[in-house]
């Protein structure tokens, strides 16, 4: 049992097959007229192949687009603008020469008419004045200038104080013990007021007194020629301790 089991095993062989030697070409041939069946029966039959596409519809156009909508009006033309009326003055340069002369009147060479124009002027005034428009009256003069102030000497005589007023000793310099004269070139207006003072002569805590009590001072006019002039004279302001 066990050597019917192996016995392939332990004594292999080489066995042919039992079939003929013919079954192979004959598979081959049926399977070959099996294949020709299946594909060229299908072909042959003409009811069965589809119908090619009409080749003529691939040449028809397609169809031509619809036309674009009509363009939009165009805008109404602006108004022309009114042409501006030209303002003629009658009393412009011509340009052009005149067909005619006409007589003179006088008015163009500025000639006064003597009784005005027979029916007056055109855009004249009522009531206005014989023979046209008389000139402005011109300005008036300038005022002349102030007179110069004179000196005091020769014809011009000094003129007398009428009003004194006396120094106020400052109390610093009465403490330093300082005195002396000072003196001043004031000027004399044509009222006779003091306009105006110079010191000539320093004594510095003596001279703001001095120039103080001065300004205060009031004369009498001076006249030259009968005229009230401004004049410059010398006066001196003398402080002595007590």
């Amino acid at each position: 049992m066990p050597k019917d089991m192996f016995g392939d095993i332990v004594e292999p062989s080489i066995k042919v097959g039992s079939q003929q030697w013919y079954t192979v070409p004959l598979s081959i041939v049926v399977h070959t007229v099996l294949i020709a069946a299946v594909v060229i029966v299908p072909l042959m039959a003409a009811d069965i192949l589809p119908s090619p596409p009409n080749m003529m519809n691939a040449f028809v156009a397609a169809p031509p687009p619809p036309p674009p909508p009509p363009p939009p009006p165009p805008p109404p033309a602006a108004a022309a603008a009114p042409k501006p009326v030209m303002d003629v003055n009658p009393a412009a340069a011509p340009v052009e020469a005149p067909k005619e002369i006409k007589p003179e009147t006088g008015i163009e060479q500025g000639q006064k008419a003597i009784g005005g124009v027979e029916g007056g002027i055109v855009g004249g005034v009522t009531g206005g004045i014989v023979g046209g428009l008389e000139a402005a009256p011109p300005p008036p003069p300038p005022p002349p200038p102030p007179p110069a102030p004179v000196r005091v000497g020769g014809a011009i005589r000094q003129p007398t104080k009428i009003k004194d007023v006396k120094p106020v000793y400052p109390a610093i310099a009465q403490s330093a013990r300082v005195q002396g004269v000072v003196i001043i070139e004031p000027t004399i207006g044509p009222t006779g007021q003091v306009q105006g003072a110079t010191v000539l002569r320093y004594i510095p805590l003596l001279d703001a007194a001095a120039l103080d009590a001065v300004r205060q001072w009031q004369f009498t006019p001076t006249l030259l020629n009968g005229v009230p002039v401004p004049v410059i004279m010398t006066v001196t302001v003398n402080f002595t301790l007590q």
